[in-house]
């Protein structure tokens, strides 16, 4: 069974890229995450890791269909964290290197080539070509948790891209501002992590992917998680409101036994002595059920148990 992040990834690849600019800025993003820059010789070529074949299918094509790249197997990794064996593809040439230029990713000037660690200004110059490079960073460096339905918490949610390079990690909090996204950077050992904890951005990050089938599943899950807290809030609210009700009647009854015990609730003014007696006679009775019973307001109530409180203090 497929984990929410697999579900979102699922979606993504499912949808076909309908622009070359899309797919350059994806395959990109999916290097910056998932992939590094590699040399051989002098030339520039780069390498990508992933544990899902279907991922690997979607980069392998786009590669080879879009751009003329011949990826190949290098390698099978087992990944400690994930429990999976990752597959490792290089393309390494002229070709390679001419791509890794057209994103930005190597510069060249009078000095020679170069690395270029933030995201080309370029290469994102529109909206669509911003929202190619966030699906391209989630399905390399991207997962998303939600809480458990069952569980009484307000947080849990969590959307995460685990970015090489802070410099790269600062720029895509800058690409996803310009859809009022505000994301936090953290680092974690040797990564950058861009992240949100709120559903209702996530909602908005979904959207924006266009993985309606999983933005559907989180409003269900808000929903139910609603549901639960709220009820829970409702429960909570109803055990409290117990609480101080039994807190109140043992004080009010040792209060009653006191003024037996020394003067006698036959001192007591007729008034003061129906709310002693009908106190006595139901010990667990709310004050409203009492109110209703000496058919007096609630108000009037306490004010003759504040009474009676007050004659037992000055006796003992």
């Amino acid at each position: 069974m497929q984990n929410f992040t697999e579900e979102i990834k699922q979606e993504i690849i499912s949808t076909p890229v309908q622009s070359e600019k899309g797919a350059l800025c994806m395959l990109s993003s999916f290097i910056r995450t998932s992939g590094s820059v590699i040399s051989r010789n002098g030339v520039y070529g780069f390498e990508i890791v992933t544990e899902n074949e279907h991922t690997a299918e979607f980069f392998t094509d786009i590669a080879e269909t879009r751009f003329g790249l011949d990826l190949t197997v290098s390698g099978a990794r087992f990944d400690v964290f994930s429990g999976k064996d990752k597959l490792a593809f290089e393309c390494v040439g002229a070709q390679a290197e001419e791509f890794l230029k057209k994103t930005g990713i190597v510069g060249e000037d009078a000095d020679g080539k170069y690395l270029n660690f933030g995201i080309d200004e370029q290469l994102v110059d529109d909206e669509n070509a911003m929202i190619s490079y966030i699906k391209g960073a989630f399905l390399g460096g991207g997962s998303c948790t939600l809480p458990d339905e069952n569980s009484y918490s307000r947080t849990g949610y969590h959307f995460e891209i685990v970015f090489s390079n802070k410099s790269t990690a600062s720029d895509f909090c800058d690409i996803l501002a310009n859809f009022e996204v505000l994301s936090k950077l953290v680092a974690r050992k040797d990564s950058a992590v861009v992240y949100v904890k709120s559903k209702e951005v996530i909602s908005d990050l979904l959207n924006l992917m266009a993985c309606n089938e999983s933005l559907e599943k989180l409003t269900q899950i808000v929903e139910i998680k609603d549901k639960f807290n709220n009820a829970n809030r409702v429960n909570n609210c109803s055990v409290s409101n117990i609480d101080k009700t039994v807190t109140a009647s043992v004080k009010q009854v040792r209060a009653i036994e006191i003024i037996r015990e020394t003067i006698g609730l036959q001192s007591l003014d007729k008034p003061i002595f129906d709310v002693a007696m009908c106190r006595l006679a139901d010990k667990n009775a709310s004050m409203q059920e009492l109110s209703d019973r000496l058919q007096i307001s609630k108000s009037c109530l306490n004010h003759r148990m504040r009474k009676i409180i007050e004659i037992a203090q000055s006796l003992s």
